[in-house]
């Protein structure tokens, strides 16, 4: 039952397509890692779609409300799931992967690139 209240609280929104970024609240957070990850994250989802198609939330592990989204994705901190906004064979796609090589290779025009191909895939 809680899945399913969280899951239509983040449908219910007019957004095609949703940018899941899990938080958790750690020590390298503090050291600014996790931030920058998830500014460039964010920054890519708003400089590339309009608002009324994608929209970017943080979900932070540590909160009971997001407990259900934490267990059905498998989440941990720096996961990044794109949920499409569809009543019927909605799709999810975790691109943590594509984090994960960019938080190593810093290479923002590749990871950018990716990230695009992700979203838009799902907005189709």
């Amino acid at each position: 039952m809680a899945l399913i209240s969280v899951f239509i609280a983040v449908a219910s929104q007019a957004q095609k397509v949703h940018v899941l970024y899990f938080k958790a609240n750690l020590a390298c957070c503090a050291a600014k890692a996790c931030a920058n990850l998830e500014g460039q994250v964010k920054s890519v989802v708003e400089k590339n779609f309009k608002s009324t198609d994608v929209a970017f939330k943080t979900v932070m592990l540590s909160d009971s409300a997001n407990t259900a989204l934490v267990n059905k994705y498998n989440a941990k901190s720096q996961t990044v799931v794109i949920l499409q906004n569809k009543k019927k064979n909605a799709q999810s796609k975790d691109v943590s992967e594509l984090v994960k090589e960019f938080s190593r290779s810093k290479d923002e025009a590749v990871f950018e690139k990716e990230m695009i191909a992700a979203i838009k895939e799902l907005l189709k």
